[in-house]
C-alpha cells in the first residue's frame, strides 16, 4: 500500500461512516426542540463538514410539520419518533427533496400524527437502516480503493508531477458519478412505485 492509498485510508475512517446514533440512545422522554437539536448536534456532530454547520434548526423543525414530513409536537414536547424521523430526514435530504421524502414515507406511514396505522414501525425502519448502513461502510474501503486502482491505471502516462492531483481529481469524479446514480436509482423507485 502506497502513502497516497493509506492516507485514503485514513480519511475513510475519519469519515465516521459507522458512528450512528443508536436507538437505546434516544431519549425516551417527552423533550423541547432546543433539547431534541441539542441532542441531535451531540451525537451527529461528526457528520458536519464545518464546525459552525447546523445539522438542525427550529426553523426546519417547523418547516418538516408544516410540509407533513415530522408528526406535531404534543405540549411543545417531542418523543422518540420525532427524534427518530429528524434522524432519518437529515440523512435522507443529504440526496431527496423534501417532497420525495415525504412521498416515500406517505405509504409507509399513513397517517403521520399516529403510529397505529405504520406499514413499518418507525424504530424498524431505522434500526434496519443502521444495519444496512453497517454492511455498505464495511465494503466501502474496498470498494473505494479499487476505483482509485482504476482511475490510476488509466493515468499511467500522465507525467508525475501532474499524477497526484490528476488521480485525486478523476478519483472525486468517479465518486459523484457513483452518487450520482444511486441518487438518480432511488428517485426512479420512489417515481415508479411511491408516486401515483
Amino acid at each position: 500500500m502506497d502513502a497516497k492509498q493509506k492516507n485514503f485510508d485514513d480519511i475513510i475512517k475519519e469519515l465516521c461512516l459507522t458512528d450512528e446514533i443508536k436507538l437505546s440512545d434516544i431519549p425516551n422522554i417527552g423533550l423541547y426542540v432546543d433539547q431534541v437539536i441539542g441532542f441531535i448536534e451531540e451525537h451527529m456532530c461528526h457528520v458536519k463538514r464545518n464546525e459552525n454547520d447546523k445539522l438542525i434548526t427550529k426553523t426546519m423543525v417547523g418547516n418538516y410539520t408544516r410540509d407533513g414530513v415530522l408528526m406535531p409536537s404534543k405540549n411543545k414536547k417531542y418523543n422518540k419518533n420525532h427524534i427518530i424521523m429528524l434522524i432519518l430526514i437529515y440523512n435522507l435530504k443529504q440526496i431527496l427533496s423534501i417532497e420525495d421524502i415525504k412521498t416515500l414515507f406517505t405509504p409507509i406511514m399513513k397517517d403521520i400524527n399516529t403510529t397505529n396505522d405504520d406499514v413499518i414501525p418507525l424504530e424498524d425502519v431505522y434500526s434496519t437502516l443502521l444495519d444496512i448502513k453497517s454492511v455498505e461502510f464495511e465494503s466501502f474501503g474496498n470498494l473505494f480503493n479499487e476505483k482509485f486502482n482504476l482511475v490510476q491505471e488509466r493515468l499511467e502516462h500522465v507525467e508525475s508531477q501532474n499524477k497526484d492531483i490528476a488521480e485525486i481529481f478523476l478519483t472525486i469524479i468517479t465518486l459523484i458519478a457513483q452518487a450520482n446514480a444511486q441518487k438518480r436509482l432511488a428517485e426512479k423507485l420512489i417515481d415508479k412505485y411511491f408516486k401515483q
